[in-house]
């Protein structure tokens, strides 16, 4: 499993070269940019060390109300260091969320081309139909042990497709419409079988899978697109 899945990491990354070089050259320069603002910002003890060496390269010793002076600015001294050292906490915690966020939408973009990809590989595969149970008794269709309950129009639709598939026959809307009414061809209407096949997609569920289950190649009529064997009418 884990190597099914470093081998899909790696098929993305060889077939997505430019998208994820920019994504890569993206991270570097916020890493780069969050070392360069840590390392500029000023040290938290550089006011009070500046006030240290007032008092230390003063001469003479200061009067009363320079003593004081040197109080209140070794006071404003600390608490810049104190709010020094909160902005460094809050620029911590912003980068942190920067690097979260750019992460996750990394992840994000795999898993959207990994689904797209399957998505394609289902497009040109096609379903895959172990079983399919057409049950007249029951009004019942089982597909892949999925159990649909039809309106016995669409029902008789999808069993004349399935008649039809075992046959290998492709069944024209009029087709279809004259072996569910039991109406001559003549006197039946195309649309109308078109519209049969339309609702029993929708009543299938996912469009995907209905569109790709019952197949329309032009010219020919409509089929259903799997196995013949996996057909069981009773």
């Amino acid at each position: 499993m884990k190597k099914d899945f470093l081998k899909n990491i790696e098929k993305l990354l060889v077939t997505n070269k430019v998208a994820f070089s920019i994504l890569t050259m993206l991270f570097v320069a916020l890493i780069l940019a969050a070392i360069l603002l840590f390392s500029n910002l000023p040290d938290a003890n550089a006011f009070n060390i500046r006030v240290e060496q007032l008092f230390l390269e003063s001469e003479d010793m200061p009067v009363k109300n320079e003593v004081r002076l040197l109080e209140i600015l070794a006071n404003s001294g600390t608490a810049f260091s104190d709010v020094l050292s909160s902005y460094r906490y809050i620029i911590f915690v912003l980068v942190l969320f920067a690097l979260t966020l750019f992460l996750t939408i990394i992840v994000f973009i795999i898993l959207i081309i990994t689904l797209n990809k399957k998505l394609s590989q289902v497009e040109r595969a096609g379903i895959n139909i172990n079983s399919i149970i057409i049950n007249r008794e029951e009004n019942l269709v089982y597909i892949n042990d999925l159990e649909f309950n039809l309106a016995e129009s669409l029902f008789e639709a999808l069993a004349v497709l399935c008649e039809a598939r075992m046959d290998d026959d492709y069944l024209s809307g009029v087709d279809i419409e004259s072996l569910i009414t039991g109406k001559p061809t003549n006197d039946c209407d195309e649309a109308v079988g078109v519209m049969r096949i339309k609702r029993l997609r929708d009543s299938l569920g996912n469009q995907i899978i209905s569109e790709l289950l019952i197949r329309n190649v032009t010219g020919k009529g409509y089929m259903l697109a799997i196995d013949k064997a996996v057909i069981d009418i009773i």
